[in-house]
């Protein structure tokens, strides 16, 4: 398996991770307060646009040549930090 592949399924793997962690925020928001309720809808929307780019960035990865898809690799480890971080700062913040 080349690296481009092994790259893909990794990402993919952790895109399936934030689905269930999104899912798990949404189920967190249904029991919260009024206020909660509005802080959690404005995260999950943020970590659904950033998932959205996210999987973006994974078809065209996965669709790239050999030499273009290092170059795109940047554009998508950007992506998923941020990704990452929000997630990471919403679960912090519902404990």
């Amino acid at each position: 398996m080349d690296e481009q592949t092994k790259y893909v399924e990794k990402l993919s793997a952790q895109m399936v991770e934030w689905d269930v962690q999104i899912e798990m925020l949404k189920e967190k928001a249904e029991s919260a307060t009024a206020e909660e309720k509005f802080e959690y809808s404005r995260t999950i929307g943020a970590l659904q646009l950033k998932r959205d780019q996210a999987a973006e960035q994974l078809l065209g990865i996965s669709a790239a040549s050999a030499d273009e898809w290092e170059d795109m690799k940047t554009g998508a480890e950007q992506i998923w930090d941020e990704v990452r971080g929000l997630l990471r700062d919403s679960i912090r913040k519902t404990r």
